[in-house]
């Protein structure tokens, strides 16, 4: 029960204040600060890590569980490039906060969706991540070390989801209850967003 109670606590954590990654505090440029980006920004570290929950739940096969992570950070560069390149995305703020409600009702519901259709959210989703990563970088900051760093911490962040969805399988209710905590928290970004 006590693990319960702790995971409960963590994930309601979640819920509380305001997103920080799109604070500005921190520099922009080169691998160190791409990597820490999505650290900062509870928004960011939320959708990243249920995308490792939910392919946990979708791809049954061991050695397929990279499949969503993947697309999520092929189109996160996309996204990326178009932000550091100055391509014009309107709403990609609450694109953001959609994403991590529609990533907490998809654990909530336990939903399964066929490999090709769950990328195909997912890359949605990660377009807007990407997009708010690039905007943010420096003006002349080099793009290709700036991605390298948010893509070797997303798939970091994947790899937990994955460990953590693994887990979460085993206790349906705990896999429900982080769903549920991760969809009000994005009903908070989207209450900000607006």
């Amino acid at each position: 029960m006590r693990l319960k109670q702790s995971f409960l606590l963590l994930m309601l954590s979640f819920c509380a204040g305001q997103a920080g990654a799109h604070t500005g505090f921190h520099p922009v440029e080169g691998f160190a600060s791409g990597f820490a980006h999505p650290f900062f920004g509870a928004d960011h570290l939320a959708a990243m890590v249920c995308v490792g929950v939910w392919a946990a739940l979708v791809t049954a096969e061991p050695e397929r569980v990279w499949r969503l992570p993947a697309a999520f950070m092929a189109a996160m560069v996309l996204g990326g490039a178009l932000g550091a390149f100055g391509v014009e995305i309107a709403g990609a703020g609450p694109a953001i906060a959609a994403s991590v409600l529609a990533l907490g009702l998809l654990l909530l519901g336990k939903v399964r969706l066929s490999g090709a259709v769950a990328g195909f959210v997912v890359g949605l989703f990660a377009l807007a991540h990407g997009y708010a990563h690039g905007l943010e970088m420096a003006q002349g900051a080099a793009f290709a070390a700036y991605a390298a760093g948010f893509v070797v911490a997303t798939g970091s962040l994947h790899l937990l989801g994955i460990v953590l969805g693994r887990c979460l399988l085993r206790v349906p209710a705990l896999y429900r209850i982080a769903g549920g905590a991760v969809g009000v928290f994005g009903v908070s970004l989207l209450v900000q967003a607006w």
